[in-house]
């Protein structure tokens, strides 16, 4: 079990930006995939990016792809979003998740066992 908090949510303007942080409670950070988790008010929770423990393979949802950058310092046990060109359909409250090891399917919610309480991003247009 590892413990995750994000941080760095909030109110921004249609094309700006913000960073999230995730930060792990526990040594062996560096064993973990990390992914990152969005789920808007009447919508499912749907896959934003993710990044392998092993060589940090990145991967994102086509709807991210070249506005959003994942990336992770092991030292400080804190994986990154950075979110830049938001739109106001970014708007939701993103999820942290972390599971050790390699996984099947970075896309899919139910392969990430560890989870953080979430942070509300919400684009205004």
């Amino acid at each position: 079990q590892v413990q995750l908090v994000e941080s760095g949510g909030g109110l921004v303007q249609a094309g700006g930006s913000l960073r999230l942080s995730c930060a792990a409670s526990r040594r062996g950070f560096s064993m973990y995939t990390m992914g990152w988790f969005r789920q808007a008010p009447g919508k499912e929770r749907e896959f934003v990016a993710a990044i392998s423990w092993s060589n940090s393979n990145t991967y994102y949802a086509d709807s991210v792809k070249g506005r959003f950058t994942i990336s992770r310092d092991n030292a400080k046990n804190t994986v990154y979003l950075q979110m830049n060109s938001l739109k106001p359909e970014d708007t939701a409250v993103y999820y942290c998740a972390a599971e050790v090891g390699l996984i099947a399917n970075y896309y899919s919610d139910y392969e990430y066992k560890n989870w953080g309480q979430g942070t509300q991003v919400t684009v205004s247009s």
